[in-house]
């Protein structure tokens, strides 16, 4: 079985011994085992939705379904439905079932349950790491560099500081940037505030966790790769909309992933975003994060519900 050991001191390249390690590790996908096959999560950050953060119950999903497998085998995907809202309040009960224990793939099947109800069901299939000669992926965007970048409180702070934001976005921002948010973000190329009213339903981060994960366990950096790949992940589906209409209700439908190449949850991704359609109350999104070197570690997709109300096309910033 899988222990999903946090990482010793001083392992990984260039991370000091001694760093302060990701919250990530230590609380929001740190489970309570209760029995076999059952575990319970609890929550650190909130969004201003007071609904839970799909991210984290996709994050802890994959954490108790990876404590059933053997250390030989790795996620290589995964597919989820958001049934019912998660109330913020209580904990959540992650049930595992072990579906199918194969020479090569295992399937596990887990159940999020609050208030004795299903909120969220998963599935996820793990592989033996098998090499072949056919492989092939797409190249990676050319992009500056994160240290190239501002973070998002700089990048926040710069929108604050110009007098053409009007106070709504204002108030808005500040919302934003009060909430402690285990991700370290940096987006790339930056809209102005013209270029707000006419943007493309596509967008670039750079992302990593906050703090020190190292090297551990193949299998902790990906399920904090799940928290990390619902971070604003919808919202790519507003961008040319959202000059146009406000947000009435927004929410996560499904959410799937697929892991392709080992990499570092702490160390800079490129998050490249696409919406390629929206309609009928929904929209679709894309992603695929990119490892520095060039190789495509993850890629992404969620569908999601989207409710706005009209709202007057002559709105200033």
């Amino acid at each position: 079985m899988s222990s999903l050991r946090a990482p010793e001191d001083g392992q990984g390249d260039g991370d000091p011994a001694g760093d302060l390690r990701s919250v990530l590790v230590t609380s929001v996908l740190n489970l309570e085992p209760l029995d076999e096959d059952l575990f319970r999560g609890r929550h650190y950050w909130v969004p201003t939705t007071q609904r839970l953060f799909g991210g984290q119950i996709v994050g802890q999903a994959l954490v108790a379904a990876a404590k059933s497998v053997s250390e030989d085998v790795h996620v290589h995907s995964l597919h989820c439905y958001f049934v019912r809202a998660g109330d913020p309040k209580v904990p959540v009960l992650y049930q595992v079932e072990r579906t199918r224990t194969g020479a090569s793939f295992s399937v596990r099947s887990v159940k999020a349950v609050q208030h004795g109800k299903p909120i969220f069901i998963f599935q996820a299939s793990f592989q033996q790491t098998q090499p072949s000669p056919v492989q092939h992926q797409f190249s990676m965007p050319t992009v500056p560099l994160p240290e190239e970048l501002l973070d998002r409180e700089a990048l926040i702070d710069q929108y604050l500081r110009n007098p053409e934001l009007q106070e709504k976005y204002r108030v808005g921002l500040n919302r934003i940037a009060a909430q402690e948010v285990p991700i370290e973000i940096k987006m790339v190329n930056p809209p102005t505030l013209s270029q707000l009213q006419n943007m493309e339903p596509k967008q670039m981060f750079w992302v990593r966790a906050r703090g020190y994960i190292g090297e551990g366990d193949i299998k902790m950096h990906c399920c904090v790769a799940a928290y990390i790949s619902d971070y604003a992940f919808l919202g790519i589906a507003l961008l040319p909309h959202q000059w146009q209409h406000q947000v009435r209700f927004m929410v996560s439908l499904d959410h799937s992933m697929w892991f392709h190449a080992p990499f570092r949850a702490d160390h800079w991704m490129l998050y490249e975003c696409e919406s390629p359609w929206a309609g009928g109350c929904r929209g679709l999104v894309h992603g695929r994060l990119w490892r520095q070197d060039g190789v495509l570690a993850v890629t992404c997709a969620q569908e999601g519900v989207i409710r706005v109300k009209p709202q007057a096309s002559n709105n200033k910033l």
